[in-house]
């Protein structure tokens, strides 16, 4: 009868060489109940293969300078990104002459201008800062996404001081034109991505930006609605309708809610994510009627008394 040795503690991913230091055997690494990331990096037993847990093992056969970075680095500091930018591969980024490697469960990118200023801490984890990420996703988003990176990021992690220095230090290179117009239009008051995209939307069109999280006060001067973008002048509201507004007792609210708004002389335009990704020409076409309605109208408005 064969004896199987008892398997050693591994508390967090391992290379073959260090799992092997541990006190692992080879057949325990081919055959326990381990998890693997690529073919020389193992992942402790029963670990989940979430994105940190994958993070950590990538970064194990990196240059010792190297970050998780990019979308990745997005996803674990908490900003929404459009799925298209997600990846099953960890991005990473290191210094050029470091001359990392490239594997088939990562993303490398090769940085000329990584400075002690660009990383951070996360959970243990090297990752770039919430600065540094805004300038790498800068590199890499549309225009409409990285306008919601930047009002995420500015409404959590950093000033718009922050993130101008960030620019500065790399004027000239590719995404430094969006990054500026980006932090030009950030909006720490934006409260979901796709608000951000139509605010985006309506700015390129050459409409002029609306104001945001607009509140709607009764006559004893109570907020009681807030507007996602709105024109107040023209009493014109902007709403989007995302996933809650569909449960009955939101609906519901909403209809009195917009009841009340255009008892009041408002213009209600509610749209929801399919308006604002497949149709965007639509969405800003009725903006932009809504618009020179109102505008066209107050015009001929009698003057005040």
């Amino acid at each position: 009868m064969v004896r199987r040795c008892r398997q050693p503690p591994m508390e967090g991913p391992l290379t073959r060489s260090q799992a092997l230091a541990a006190g692992w055997t080879p057949w325990q690494l081919r055959h326990g109940a381990i998890g693997r990331s690529v073919r020389d990096t193992y992942l402790p037993p029963g670990n989940p293969a979430d994105l940190l847990s994958r993070a950590r093992s990538v970064l194990l056969t990196m240059p010792p300078s190297s970050l998780v970075s990019h979308a990745s680095a997005a996803v674990l500091w908490g900003i929404e990104l459009p799925m298209a930018a997600l990846s099953a591969k960890v991005h990473v980024v290191a210094r050029r002459e470091e001359r990392p490697r490239h594997r088939p469960d990562r993303v490398v990118h090769e940085s000329a201008r990584l400075v002690a200023n660009d990383a951070a801490e996360l959970s243990g984890l090297a990752i770039t800062s919430p600065a540094r990420t805004w300038w790498d996703l800068a590199t890499m988003l549309a225009p409409a996404d990285l306008l919601a990176v930047t009002d995420q990021i500015l409404r959590t992690w950093c000033s718009p001081q922050r993130l101008q220095e960030m620019l500065f230090r790399h004027i000239g290179e590719r995404g430094a034109v969006r990054a500026r117009r980006a932090l030009r239009h950030g909006d720490p008051r934006a409260e979901s991505r796709m608000e951000s995209v139509t605010r985006w939307l309506l700015i390129e069109a050459g409409l002029p930006t609306p104001e945001l999280q607009y509140p709607i006060r009764d006559q004893n001067g109570y907020v009681v609605a807030r507007l996602d973008l709105a024109y107040p002048r023209l009493r014109i509201a902007i709403e989007f309708d995302g996933a809650v507004h569909r449960e009955a007792d939101v609906f519901a609210r909403d209809l009195r809610r917009q009841n009340m708004l255009v008892n009041a002389g408002w213009t209600i335009l509610r749209f929801s994510g399919a308006d604002v990704l497949r149709r965007p020409a639509g969405v800003v076409a009725q903006v932009g009627a809504a618009w020179d309605k109102a505008y066209l109208a107050s015009l001929q408005a009698p003057p005040a008394a």
